[in-house]
Parts: structure tokens; sequence; C-alpha cells
């Protein structure tokens, strides 16, 4: 079954702001959540559905690669789908904590924001057949994953975290002050126990505290036919998780294209130059010509002029949304030799004064400039 669009799901705008994206999901996660809908099934679908437009719609750079590329951009094993229950109360629970009186409905506690750790940016190098049918890769990544030894939290087996006493356990201190207008309050985080509210007596011997561990993986990748030089695709959640405990941060793929000796790029187009001999052009020939699909024959009328343009209709590369392909492109060039032997000085001789050997351009015969205009039209 087909995705609905993200705008779709939130009930906004595709011009809409940040603030109204985020009031709209706000209002669409207390609708269904499930322990408010015990009697729906399908109360946690359409909660999770929101969460996952809204992890798509609040981030600018997933936002603007979904309005370009739509779900297509965002697909398989990237960002989006796929969420728990448990990842969207950490990754997003901090937004109902912000005066609403769900605040502790939906887990926000005492409105200490849930820290995400730091995004991961890899370079992948795709050849133009790679880039034309789409991809499965296995890369290797060296992140901060959780410690296995204290599940992350930094504290040696056996062992517990203590309630920081400078906080008492909510990561922020309040300091009161006393002035003309009457009592001030300010928050600011716990300077003792870094906002994190819990103080490690024991530190674990395998992260040393860390709660994480440097470690290298093998992450299989989905990358969609119709990418291009410099696009960047996104894998939520492999990226570094921050120390003791939260949300692991993103892997960003930036797409490098290699250059095909033969085919070249050009938008959604692939060009080819086929050279002919005089011979060919003059009498006409059938010749192969590669494509991204293998080899294909074409065929060449009598008279072919230096710089005509063939197009072969759906040969060039898919556009990432899936809704259509471009063409290939064959300029043709007419090789003039640049030795010939005394035999063949003689006959071009003869033949340079023939009338059928005199330029002699017609009304139908296009120049560079009108058939460059006419293929971009």
């Amino acid at each position: 079954m087909a995705k609905r669009d993200y705008y779709e799901i939130l009930g906004v705008d595709r011009s809409a702001s940040a603030e109204e994206i985020k009031k709209a999901y706000r209002k669409i996660a207390i609708k269904f959540h499930p322990d408010k809908n015990p009697d729906d099934p399908t109360a946690e679908d359409k909660f999770k559905e929101a969460a996952e437009a809204y992890e798509m719609l609040s981030n600018p750079e997933k936002r603007q690669r979904y309005d370009r590329f739509g779900h297509q951009g965002a697909s398989g094993n990237f960002s989006g789908g796929g969420m728990s229950m448990d990842d969207i109360f950490s990754q997003f629970g901090d937004i109902f904590t912000e005066g609403s009186p769900f605040s502790g409905f939906f887990g926000g506690g005492q409105g200490r924001r849930v820290r995400k750790g730091t995004d991961l940016r890899i370079k992948l190098k795709l050849t133009l057949d790679e880039v034309a049918n789409g991809v499965e890769k296995k890369i290797k990544v060296k992140r901060h994953v959780t410690c296995t030894v204290c599940s992350g939290n930094g504290a040696k087996s056996g062992t517990s975290l203590q309630n920081c006493a400078t906080c008492g356990g909510s990561g922020q201190v309040r300091k009161v002050v006393n002035t003309m207008l009457g009592q001030m309050v300010s928050t600011s985080t716990c300077a003792t126990c870094n906002g994190e509210g819990k103080i490690i007596s024991e530190r674990c011997d395998n992260c040393y505290g860390e709660g994480r561990v440097l470690q290298e993986e093998v992450i299989p990748i989905r990358v969609p036919a119709g990418v291009s030089e410099g696009m960047q695709l996104s894998m939520s959640s492999k990226g570094n998780v921050p120390p003791r405990g939260g949300v692991a941060g993103d892997l960003l793929i930036v797409i490098e294209e290699t250059e095909d000796e033969i085919l070249k790029r050009d938008g959604q187009n692939i060009v080819y130059d086929l050279y002919i001999g005089f011979a060919d052009a003059a009498l006409g020939t059938n010749v192969e010509v590669p494509t991204i699909d293998g080899k294909v024959k074409i065929k060449l009328d009598p008279g072919t002029q230096a710089g005509k343009i063939l197009r072969l209709k759906g040969k060039g590369i898919k556009e990432i949304n899936g809704y259509g392909r471009g063409d290939q492109l064959i300029h043709i060039n007419v090789w003039t030799p640049k030795q010939l032997t005394r035999e063949e000085t003689l006959i071009l001789e003869r033949l340079r004064e023939s009338p059928n050997f005199i330029p002699s351009p017609g009304k139908n015969d296009k120049g560079f400039f009108e058939r460059v205009k006419e293929f971009f039209q």
C-alpha cells in the first residue's frame, strides 16, 4: 500500500512553518496515544505514522529532500519508518513538556531533554550503472555504540547510579534571587552531574564510565535509482550514541559519481559520442551503440550529417521519485582522416568538384544552435 503524504498525515500545508508542524504533531500524538485508546487497535499505527511524518518534516535537510524527491528519497534503509514506541518517546517526548498538562502522561518527566548523539557523514562513490539502476552496498563505519557491559549507564557491573545530591536527580538547579521587583527564579544545568541527574560511584571497566564504546560496524544500505552527485541520504539512528544514554545521531551518506569512460550523464539524460567514417555517413549503415541497459542497434540514414543528434527514448536515468526516465542522446561525429594514401588522395581529388560533394545546406539542415535548442525545449 502506498505511503500517505507526510503533510497530509499532519494536516498542514507544504508551506507550514516549523512551529506549525510541531503543533500539528503534538495534537495528533495526544489524540492517538495508545494508552488513551485501549479499544482502538489502529491508534498505535496512527501514532507511529504521525511520529514518522514529524521526524522527516521537523528536520530541515530531511524535509528539503522529501519535498524534492518524495518518499523515494527517504525509503528503504533511510530515514523514516520502523520507529518503536521507545524511539518516539525518547526522541520527541520533549515537545510535550512545554507547559503541557500531558507532560507526565508522555514520559516527559521534569522536562529534561533527551540527548541526541552526533551525526556521522561519509562519502559513497557510485558508478553510472549503480546510479542508473540503484544498488545495495555494505559499508564499514566506526561509530560510538552503547556499551553492552553496563548497558550504557557507565557504572561498573554490580553497582548502581546514585541521584545527584546537588540537583536531587533532576539534572537542573534552581536559583532564587531577591530583587526590587520581587523574587526571580532561574534554572540552569547542574554542574555536578552535567545535567544527567545521576552520579557514577564506580566506573565501568569496559567503557570507563562513558556508557559507549567505539566499534566498527558493517551497515547495509540501499541506494535508490536516480541519485546524483552531492545528494545526501540519511539513515536514522546509525550515527553516534551520546555518553551515558540518549538517542543515536544519523548516518549521512553523500553521493559521489565516478565518471564513466564512454557514457556521460547530463541530468537525467545520457550522452554518447558516436564516431562514424565518411563513407558510412554518405551511404548509411547500421551500428551498435552502448546504453546503460546494454548494446542496441541503430540505423543511420544515407547522408547523415556531422552534429546530428539521435534520441533513444527512455534510455536515460530514472527520476528518483520514480515518475519518469531520461533519454539517451547520440551525437554523430563524422571522422575526417588525418592521413591519406596516394590512391585515397586521387579518389577524393576526383570527387572534390562533384556537385554532390559541394556543401549546399537546405532549410531542413539545422545548425548546431538550432539542434541544441530543439532538444532542450
